[in-house]
């Protein structure tokens, strides 16, 4: 049989089943002839919804994905994908992720579907379904809902998550109302689609026409624009062709996509989400992509993107000066992308793709020779901290560059008196608690904010000084922590610490008061005290039972705590990554009846 669906509704040695498949999808309309035609069934896995307002477009988006998937010959089936919305999900939206991973899987592997275009958007979104489709591996092709308009507050520009995180420090310092702070935040939302600065939406959306899996020129189109239409129409032809011709997720997304993709990051100044999310996507796949490999392939990239919160433009100018295929274009012209003959979801390869784009504003995109910062990826540290941990240097201020990282005689390193917080509760509880002493020589921390302590990882580490501080002009205090941070911040915090603090890593034996040594030359990040006192202080804690944390509140908090992995591993489910291409490996689930 040349398709999978046939296997459902074609299948003359087994008319018994084939007619139990086929009869009750046709009670809302479509034929037996449609069915039985040879057509590739081509699903659309729709994250739309009223629950998920940042992919609410792709409803409507998708009407033109299925005009595409008619006019080249095939037949669609819509279906929906558990909700995930960055904003709206408590405790966190990052529990989201592998349940919706989950649940696709087992659509596109027990359902009679050819081909599936992947409707990405909201951070984690897009690597859900990623992670989905490299684990069934049917032929697959992401379409981003597109990015909000410019926000605007007062005639300046009001960047989602951006605008919120400056508004907070002007609230806590008293320099505006709520109020006003309400209304910048408001402002920042002008138009359906996901985050308009360079968060992690935006990130994963570009990262997702890196690696190949969207249609080159796509990731940047704001989502109002006409031209998010047509390539939806495009996108629904295209995967009827990548059916026929059985181009599947692993014949993109490999190792040289991957490596692609860790540069592009650092260009576009992307979100430290992006490790956790690519490293999730490529195990799935049975490609070991570490940390260690952000930092040797992209931490020497230059950030050519002026885009908040690294920068001082929104997404909407990104792509009026070239989008990601300007910042490819770039790339590609000082080779300094490693794999420019990787395959993308139009059969061309990469470079072929980009090799006639161009940079429409050299102010939004900078040239290579003239960037924003010289070396703009992420430094994996380790230490008696946490074995891994990644600081993103292309939001490193001057002020906090000449405060922490600039003395000739220690140079890029620095040390400070750990305050330490465990959960967000007790930093908003605490940060302006006078008996702290806090100053401009202390280091926040953070910690129990990890996949299993939240549960889920908490995009909280990045912790604005108390008020006492923020009054006297000191806007950022170094933060570390074993949460995450939203892609949206400009804080250059040490995050996403594995092993976390609930599972014993080096921050659940940190103590108010003791000195933490970072160094970034050398990669180093550790608490100034001797192996017997670390020892004892472990010892001491897991006769306690250990580091303490929330119970679950739901089923699935439980079920994930108990599988789940650490942040440099992807956070993803131990056990699901050793089922990869199972529509080959596994075969055809067996009959219903």
């Amino acid at each position: 049989m040349k398709l999978r669906s046939q296997q459902w509704f074609d299948n003359p040695d087994n008319p018994g089943m084939t007619a139990l498949y086929i009869e009750r999808y046709l009670n809302f309309g479509i034929t037996r002839e449609e069915l039985q035609s040879g057509k590739p069934i081509i699903g659309i896995a729709q994250t739309g919804s009223d629950l998920s307002p940042c992919n609410r477009h792709h409803i409507e988006l998708a009407k033109r994905v299925r005009e595409g998937i008619v006019a080249a010959g095939g037949i669609c089936f819509e279906f929906p994908v558990h909700p995930i919305q960055e904003t709206g999900k408590r405790p966190t939206a990052a529990l989201d992720r592998n349940l919706a991973y989950l649940g696709l899987v087992e659509s596109l592997y027990g359902y009679p579907i050819d081909g599936v275009v992947l409707t990405i958007g909201c951070d984690k979104t897009t690597p859900a379904l990623l992670m989905a489709a490299a684990t069934v591996n049917i032929p697959a092709i992401a379409l981003s809902v597109g990015p909000m308009l410019n926000g605007w507050y007062k005639g300046t520009r009001a960047g989602s998550g951006t605008a919120i995180w400056q508004a907070r420090k002007a609230l806590a310092a008293g320099e505006i109302g709520y109020d006003q702070f309400m209304d910048v935040a408001t402002a920042s939302a002008p138009s359906v689609g996901y985050c308009n600065t360079m968060g992690t939406a935006s990130t994963m959306n570009s990262l997702a026409e890196a690696l190949g899996m969207q249609l080159p020129g796509s990731a940047s189109i704001p989502a109002p624009y006409r031209e998010r239409g047509q390539i939806s129409y495009a996108t629904g032809k295209r995967i009827v062709e990548m059916v026929h011709e059985d181009l599947k997720p692993s014949d993109v997304m490999t190792r040289a996509a991957f490596e692609n993709a860790i540069v592009a990051n650092s260009a576009i100044g992307g979100s430290t989400n992006a490790p956790i999310h690519l490293n999730a996507v490529a195990a799935h796949l049975g490609i070991g992509l570490t940390n260690d490999d952000w930092q040797r392939l992209g931490h020497r990239i230059p950030l050519l993107a002026n885009v908040q919160p690294a920068g001082a433009y929104l997404a909407e100018d990104f792509h009026h000066a070239g989008g990601v295929a300007g910042i490819m274009a770039e790339l590609l012209a000082h080779d300094a992308l490693p794999h420019p003959e990787a395959i993308t979801v139009n059969g061309r390869t990469l470079g072929e793709n980009y090799a006639g784009a161009g940079v429409q504003d050299a102010d939004v995109i900078r040239p290579f020779d003239a960037p924003l910062k010289k070396d703009a990826g992420f430094i994996n540290l380790r230490g008696t901290l946490f074995d891994s941990a990644i600081m993103k240097t292309s939001v490193i201020s001057e002020d906090f560059r000449a405060r922490y990282l600039s003395n000739p005689e220690d140079p890029e390193a620095f040390e400070g008196r750990a305050i330490v917080f465990d959960g967000p509760e007790d930093y908003h509880d605490r940060i302006d608690d006078p008996a702290l002493k806090i100053d401009a020589g202390c280091v926040l921390v953070i910690r129990g904010a990890g996949p299993i302590g939240y549960p889920g990882g908490a995009e909280v580490v990045n912790m604005q000084p108390p008020a006492s501080l923020l009054k006297q002009g000191i806007e950022e205090l170094p933060c570390i922590g074993d949460g995450r941070q939203s892609g949206t911040s400009g804080s250059p915090s040490i995050l996403n610490a594995a092993p976390e603090a609930a599972a014993m890593g080096g921050l659940a034996l940190l103590e108010t008061g003791d000195v933490i040594r970072i160094d970034l030359r050398k990669g180093r990040a550790d608490i100034l005290l001797d192996e017997a006192t670390l020892a004892a202080r472990r010892a001491a804690l897991e006769a306690r039972g250990g580091f303490g944390y929330p119970e679950s509140q739901t089923p699935w908090q439980e079920i994930q705590r108990g599988v789940v992995d650490q942040f440099d591993k992807g956070m993803v489910l131990k056990p699901a990554v050793k089922y990869q291409r199972i529509a080959q490996t596994r075969g055809v689930a067996r009959d219903n009846h």
